[in-house]
This record gives C-alpha cells, sequence and structure tokens, in this order.
C-alpha cells in the first residue's frame, strides 16, 4: 500500500492522465446508459409498466402485433377462463385539439381491466407529456372519428413508439378502426404460458423484441456501452504493461531484497482501485447531476442501481485488464532485470 501510494506521488501525471481517460470513457457510457433507459420508456413504457405475464397473438401474423387478430371466439373463452387476462389493440394516430393541431398518439383501448385506466365512451386519458399542451377538459377531435373526445385525466410515464399513448373506450376505437377483434391477449401472474390453439405466446421481453424500433435503439446503444468497457480493458493493460515495463529494474531490485511477487501485484492492484474509484466517484455524480438538469423532452433516465452495475463492470475490466498486463511481472528475474535496467 504504501509503495504504491508512493510511486502514485512520484509519477503524478502519469496516473492522472489514465485517471482522466476513465473518468471520460466511464462518463461517456454513463450518459449512453441513460440514454438507452430513457429510449427504452420513451419506446415502450406502456408494455415495460405491465406486470410480468405473457402476451399473445395471432401465430399467422409473423411476430407482428399489427398483423394479429384475435378471432372473438377464442377472446371470449379465454377472458372466461382467465381472470386476469385482458385483450387489448394499440394503433398509431393523430388527434386534433381546438386550434386544428395535430397531436400525434398511440390509440390503446382493452377490454375491462385493473391494469389500465377505466374510460367511458366520448373520454380519453393521455400521457402526462402531453400536459404542456393539452388541459383537462379540452375537447379533441378525429378525422375517423363522428363525436369529439374529451380529456378525463393523465398518467405518467405511458408512452409507445416514441408516442404519448391515449387511453380510449372499446367503442371508440372499434368506430375508428372498423374491427371488433383485439390484436393482443395478455395473461398476467402466470408462472408458464398456457397453449391456445392459433395463438402464439410471448413473455414480456420477448414482446418487446418483436417491436422493430426499441430492438435496433437498445441493440445499438447496448454494443455502444460495451463497446466502450472493453476500451477501458485495454487501456488499463496498456498503461500497466507500459509501466511495468518501465520498471523491469526496480522490480528486479525489490525481489532481490526480498519483496514477493504477490506484494508487486497488490501494489499494482492498488494503483488501479485507486484511479478507477476516483474516476468512476466523479463520473457518475456528473452523470446523476447530468440527469436532473436534462429538460423533459429528452429521453434520459440512469437510475442509481444502473450506475453502480456499471460502475461493478469498471473494477472489473479494470483489474483484468491490470492483471494480464503484470503477469510479466511473475517472469522477472531479479539478476537479469537488474542488468537490464542498467543498460
Amino acid at each position: 500500500m504504501n509503495l504504491a501510494w508512493k510511486e502514485i506521488k512520484k509519477n503524478k501525471v502519469r496516473f492522472v492522465i489514465l485517471g482522466s481517460i476513465v473518468f471520460l470513457v466511464s462518463f461517456l457510457t454513463f450518459i449512453i446508459s441513460g440514454l438507452a433507459n430513457g429510449l427504452s420508456q420513451d419506446n415502450a413504457a406502456l408494455i415495460k409498466n405491465l406486470p410480468e405475464g405473457y402476451f399473445y397473438m395471432e401465430e399467422d401474423a409473423d411476430e407482428s402485433f399489427n398483423l394479429s387478430l384475435i378471432p372473438a371466439s377464442i377472446q371470449e373463452s379465454i377472458l372466461d377462463e382467465y381472470k386476469t387476462a385482458m385483450a387489448l389493440s394499440i394503433q398509431m394516430g393523430f388527434l386534433n385539439d381546438s386550434d386544428e393541431k395535430q397531436h400525434s398518439v398511440a390509440f390503446v383501448t382493452s377490454t375491462p381491466t385493473e391494469l389500465f385506466v377505466d374510460v367511458a365512451q366520448g373520454e380519453l386519458f393521455l400521457d402526462s407529456s402531453l400536459k404542456d399542451k393539452i388541459k383537462v377538459g379540452d375537447t379533441l377531435s378525429n378525422n375517423q372519428l363522428k363525436a369529439s373526445l374529451t380529456v378525463k385525466g393523465f398518467i405518467e410515464q405511458e408512452k409507445y413508439s416514441h408516442a404519448p399513448v391515449a387511453f380510449i373506450n372499446e367503442q371508440d376505437f372499434k368506430e375508428m378502426y372498423r374491427t371488433e377483434e383485439k390484436q393482443l391477449l395478455f395473461l398476467s401472474d402466470k408462472d408458464k404460458a398456457p397453449t391456445i390453439d392459433g395463438l402464439q405466446s410471448f413473455t414480456k421481453e420477448e414482446f418487446l423484441k418483436t417491436i422493430p424500433s426499441y430492438s435496433a435503439e437498445q441493440l445499438s446503444l447496448n454494443m455502444i456501452v460495451w463497446f466502450l468497457l472493453v476500451i477501458s480493458g485495454m487501456l488499463f493493460a496498456i498503461f500497466f504493461y507500459m509501466m511495468n515495463v518501465q520498471k523491469i529494474g526496480l522490480y528486479g531490485i525489490l525481489k532481490a531484497i526480498g519483496v514477493k511477487t504477490g506484494t508487486l501485484f497488490k501494489m499494482m492492484w492498488v494503483q488501479m482501485l485507486f484511479i478507477t474509484m476516483t474516476a468512476l466517484v466523479l463520473s457518475m455524480t456528473l452523470s446523476q447531476v447530468f440527469g436532473l438538469v436534462t429538460p423533459d423532452t429528452m429521453p434520459f433516465d440512469l437510475p442509481l442501481w444502473s450506475t453502480i452495475q456499471l460502475s461493478i463492470t469498471f473494477l472489473l475490466i479494470g483489474f483484468i485488464g491490470a492483471t494480464l498486463s503484470g503477469l510479466q511481472i511473475r517472469k522477472i528475474q531479479p539478476l537479469q532485470a537488474i542488468q537490464q535496467g542498467e543498460v
């Protein structure tokens, strides 16, 4: 510990440079992770907010719920058999306010359920992101609906495909889209998906992957996060490898006077932990502050547990990188190292 601290004080510039790089890489990783989580909520909060359960869509829909229509006979039998089941439909559309301004929304309707708000005919509930543009009691219209719709309230964090959700009554949805059949069935609180003839089952995670925009966004952003983690591991390996090459003579002397190889590894690990922890504490603090000052229109969500998980991953990768670079220490022979250091 004492040796490690003395070397850090002696070579401040080197360690400050490494710490700065680790800080920048970790800060960028936290920001991208926050954006990935924020976009995930912005794209599929409607689905993610549901409890664990199973989604069913028509088997011939080729895993695209937009092409799915649940036969009325199957829907009725499932709703009768499973009291926690519901049938639902989701369709993208528009609402016009009193100034004839269009607002893009995702219309959602369902059979009576405790999972969604109860909406009477001629009424609707909107995601809270529309609060600044629409007020409770406002009358909105749709080109496919004869009667107008009255806003009865707002619900927090209900979005689909980056559009605010509009919960409407089944009869209004039927008039707008000319269909009585729902697109999906959802069974909650089931440990295993019951087999239903003609329907294909999906867990919540599997269903999210059937949403094209969700899969593409999350895959791209998560690949960037993991790529940055790999870069951080390579930085540690290269940095400590170069440091060890320059200190071969010193290590030879230390081994000659009886310092064990394990002690040299501990010195390197202490240095790695000190640099990484300092950089991570700073980047974690700034990323949390960044989350507080971002505007509401920016999809950013970085829970504290997520930053802690990423920080632990950084520490593990840093430990592996430093350890791999230090394997050469075990091969150092005192006399040979001292002679090499003198050249």
